[in-house]
C-alpha cells in the first residue's frame, strides 16, 4: 500500500535556531507518510535543513505568505508533488510521531475539505488561545467540525485545493493570510474541517509582539473583504470591523497604527486579485457557522 505524499514547507530568518532545531526532529521523526521538506530562508540562507530538503533562499523578506509561495512553487517544479502541503512554523513541534499520518485520515474521511487544522496548543498540551480556535465558537476547542478560516503555520491543505484557490496571498506580508486562503478554498467549492483531536504544540505568543501588527492587521482586513466579498458586503464589514478596531483599541492601545493601515488597505485595495464569491458561498459559510462579514 502507497503511503500518502506530503510536501512540506518551513520558513525561516534563521532566528531561532533551538526552535528550529526542535521542530525539524519532531517532523523527521513522523511516520506512516513520505516526506518532501523545503526550508525557505526568507532574506537569508536556511542554516539548519534536514538532509536531503530542498532549499530556497529568498535574497529579500517575502514575508510569511510569500515565502510558503515560494516553497510550494519550488517542490511542485522538483517534481512530482504531493498529494498534501503542510506549512509549518519553525517553533512548532509534533507531540507524537503519528500527527500527519493522522491528519491525512481525517482529510480522507472528509473528502469534501480542503485543508485539515488540528488543535494547537501551548507546550502543556492543553491550553488554547481563543486565536487558534479557527471558528467562531471557541469555548470548546477540543471540539472538531467544519471551519472556515486556518492556523496558517500548522495545517494540511490538499495540492489541487491550493493550487485551485492561487495560494497565500503574497502581498499581506503578515497576518489574515489564512482567512483570505480559506474563503478562497470555499468559494471553489470546498470546506476546512478542524480535527480537534490531533494537537500541535507552539509557544504561547502574543500576535502584538510584532511592531507591524496593528498597521497589517487593519490593512489586510480590508484586502480580504476587497478580494473576497460581493460588493454589498464590503461595506458593512468595514463598519464592523472598524468599530471593534477602535474598541479594543481603546483598552490595548495601537489607534494610530491601525488607523494608518485602515487607509493604506483603502488606497491600495484596487491593487488587489479581486475574486468575490458567490452568493452560494456566502450561503454555505453562513450555514457553516461564520458569515463572511464577522
Amino acid at each position: 500500500m502507497l503511503r500518502p505524499r506530503i510536501d512540506v514547507v518551513l520558513l525561516t530568518m534563521n532566528d531561532r535556531p533551538e526552535e528550529e532545531t526542535a521542530a525539524q526532529a519532531t517532523l523527521l521523526a513522523q511516520t506512516g507518510v513520505d516526506l518532501r521538506i523545503c526550508v525557505v530562508g526568507n532574506g537569508c540562507t536556511p542554516e539548519i535543513v534536514p538532509a536531503g530538503a530542498l532549499t530556497v533562499t529568498l535574497e529579500e523578506n517575502l514575508g510569511i505568505p510569500g515565502g510558503r509561495n515560494a516553497g510550494a512553487r519550488a517542490l511542485a517544479e522538483a517534481g512530482r508533488a504531493g498529494e498534501y502541503l503542510f506549512f509549518l512554523d519553525n517553533d512548532a513541534t509534533f507531540p507524537t510521531d503519528d500527527v500527519l499520518a493522522r491528519l491525512v485520515t481525517e482529510a480522507e474521511h472528509h473528502p469534501e475539505a480542503g485543508y485539515v487544522q488540528p488543535r494547537l496548543t501551548g507546550p502543556d498540551d492543553t491550553t488554547t488561545p481563543r486565536r487558534w480556535v479557527p471558528r467562531l465558537r471557541t469555548s470548546s476547542p477540543e471540539r472538531p467540525g467544519t471551519i472556515t478560516t486556518m492556523t496558517e503555520g500548522v495545517v494540511l491543505i490538499r495540492r489541487t485545493a491550493f493550487d485551485a484557490a492561487g495560494g497565500w496571498a503574497d502581498p499581506f506580508f503578515l497576518f489574515h493570510e489564512g482567512l483570505d486562503l480559506a474563503q478562497r478554498i470555499w468559494a471553489r467549492g470546498a470546506t476546512g474541517w478542524y480535527a480537534a483531536g490531533i494537537r500541535m504544540h507552539h509557544p504561547l505568543t502574543s500576535p502584538t509582539r510584532h511592531a507591524l501588527f496593528h498597521r497589517l492587521a487593519a490593512r489586510n482586513r480590508i484586502w480580504v473583504a476587497y478580494r473576497n466579498l460581493p460588493a454589498p458586503l464590503i461595506p458593512p464589514y468595514l463598519v464592523l470591523w472598524m468599530t471593534a478596531t477602535a474598541i479594543r483599541t481603546v483598552r490595548a492601545g495601537g489607534a494610530r497604527e491601525s488607523l494608518r493601515g485602515f487607509r493604506e488597505g483603502w488606497a491600495g485595495r484596487h491593487e488587489q486579485d479581486r475574486q468575490p464569491m458567490s452568493w452560494r458561498t456566502v450561503q454555505r459559510l453562513t450555514a457553516a457557522g461564520r458569515p463572511p462579514i464577522i
